[in-house]
């Protein structure tokens, strides 16, 4: 680990040299590059530095155990027990921020979700759900931008569509795919009974061109006037844009915007990133005892969380972690759990690559 932690240095100080060079600044591509590499690496970098002066700090310390003044010996051995508690906690992080990185983790994502069993109530529950991931995002300050969404009169949703831009959107919010599961008393139950109702969350990293390439041949493309219950995701204008992918049957129908040419950059922007989520889910399936060794990417039948709005609780189930703030959790403070789900993940993949070693 550390012969690979010394080689990152000095790729560090090599990019800081080349930054600071003046033939740098005629190559913008070249600088973006390095730019991105160079803040990829900072974290590392300024841990092992931490690490390292930790370590100088208890041969220090050892040093001065050696001295005669008796206080000088006691002020050294205070400083010797916390290196070496901070040597511990820097090696630990340094295991975490080594651990192989997803390379679509920087990415924006599209969200898809969809109502499952229960009807009006299921349809209910996907539209809190999307308002949830809403306020998340508008409180990471990142930019959300609705796809695609089919309403019921109710003000429920059959199913929402929504890209999220922020960085590192992925790294976070792919730990939402999956079956989502509430139980509570719908307001159009009069006699009090607790129903269970189910949606399902599919969370995509967002596809450019370079990512998926679409064959025009293999799309239909049909522009008709929106339809629906009106609300937020329905115009009047005959702007909006269907697209039939031939291949695999996937359909898509944006309607969001009043001009067909923004629904129709949005429908091409949801089928990339489905036709990508295809491929990634293919590669999933071929490496499938990885794919079991992972937390919040696996399969999407998976039933991840529990919403128990009578006993104000939220439970996930892929971490057993119950925390009874229902109301905080659907206003979009989930940070706690996404917090504990990465923390879960990391320590798995750190335990596999411990035995593997």
């Amino acid at each position: 680990m550390f012969d690979r932690l010394e080689d990152l240095l000095v790729r560090y100080e090599e990019i800081q040299e080349e930054l600071n060079s003046p033939e740098i600044a005629g190559n913008q591509e070249r600088y973006r590059k390095l730019m991105k590499e160079y803040s990829d690496l900072t974290p590392l970098v300024e841990k092992y530095q931490e690490y390292k002066a930790a370590k100088q700090g208890i041969e220090d310390s050892l040093t001065m155990m050696e001295e005669p003044d008796e206080e000088m010996r006691e002020l050294a051995k205070e400083e010797l027990a916390m290196n070496k508690e901070k040597v511990a906690a820097c090696e630990q992080q340094l295991k975490v921020l080594l651990l192989p990185k997803d390379p679509n983790d920087d990415k924006n994502v599209i969200v898809e979700i969809r109502a499952g069993a229960g009807g009006d109530e299921a349809a209910l529950f996907a539209a809190e759900i999307y308002r949830m991931y809403v306020h998340y995002a508008e409180n990471r300050r990142w930019k959300v931008e609705l796809l695609e969404c089919e309403e019921i009169g109710i003000g429920g949703m059959k199913s929402v569509s929504f890209m999220i831009n922020g960085e590192g959107a992925y790294s976070v919010m792919k730990y939402e795919s999956g079956v989502h599961r509430v139980q509570r008393v719908p307001e159009t139950e009069s006699g009090g009974r607790i129903h269970t109702s189910t949606i399902t969350v599919a969370v995509m990293p967002e596809a450019e061109d370079v990512d998926i390439e679409i064959n025009e041949k293999d799309i239909r493309i049909d522009v008709m006037r929106a339809s629906g219950n009106g609300g937020q995701c329905v115009n009047t204008t005959d702007s909006a844009v269907r697209l039939t992918h031939y291949p695999t049957g996937i359909v898509i129908y944006s309607q969001t915007e009043k001009s067909q040419l923004q629904n129709k950059e949005k429908a091409f922007a949801l089928l990339r990133a489905k036709l990508y989520d295809l491929e990634q889910q293919k590669q999933h399936d071929a490496e499938a005892e990885a794919r079991r060794n992972q937390i919040g990417t696996g399969d999407r039948s998976e039933k991840i969380r529990t919403y128990n709005f009578p006993q104000g609780r939220v439970t996930d189930h892929r971490i057993k972690l119950t925390l009874y703030k229902i109301d905080e959790i659907m206003n979009g403070n989930i940070q706690e759990i996404l917090d504990a789900l990465i923390a879960a993940d990391q320590a798995l993949k750190l335990s596999n690559m411990e035995e593997s070693a």
